[in-house]
C-alpha cells in the first residue's frame, strides 16, 4: 500500500513563491513516475507536472511552463514542486500522484495514477 502526503501549501501574494512536498510511503516508490494536479472550485482536477521515476524527464502543464518546476529525490520516496511568479489563477487544491506502472514516464492523465494525497490548498491573493 502507497500512502501520499502532501504539505507546503498556503496563502500568497500574486508573484510570490511557495514549495510544496509530497513524501510517499510503500516499496520501490523510486520505480513510478509522479505527478501533480490541482482543482479549483467548481472545475475538474486538471493537470500540472510530472516527472518520470529517475528525475530525468519532466512536463508542464502550458500554464505554469517557466514558472513551476517539479523534481523528485528518490533517496527520500519525495517530490516537490517549486512554484514561482504565482498567480491567482493558480489558486486551487494541489494534489501529488503516483503512477500505477514501474519504470514510467510523466503523464498528464490523470487515469495513469492509482494513488492520490489528500491534497494541500494554495491561495494566491492579488
Amino acid at each position: 500500500q502507497v500512502q501520499l502526503v502532501e504539505s507546503g501549501g498556503g496563502l500568497v501574494q500574486a508573484g510570490g513563491s511557495l514549495r510544496l512536498t509530497c513524501v510517499a510511503s510503500g516499496r520501490f516508490i523510486d520505480r513510478h513516475g509522479m505527478g501533480w494536479f490541482r482543482q479549483a472550485p467548481g472545475k475538474e482536477r486538471e493537470f500540472v507536472a510530472a516527472i518520470n521515476w529517475s528525475g530525468g524527464s519532466t512536463d508542464y502543464a502550458d500554464s505554469v511552463k517557466g514558472r513551476f518546476t517539479i523534481s523528485r529525490h528518490n533517496a527520500k520516496d519525495t517530490a516537490y514542486l517549486q512554484m514561482n511568479s504565482l498567480k491567482p489563477e493558480d489558486t486551487a487544491v494541489y494534489y501529488c500522484g503516483i503512477r500505477k506502472s514501474e519504470w514510467s514516464g510523466p503523464s498528464r492523465s490523470a487515469g495513469e495514477y492509482n494513488y492520490w494525497g489528500q491534497g494541500t490548498q494554495v491561495t494566491v491573493s492579488s
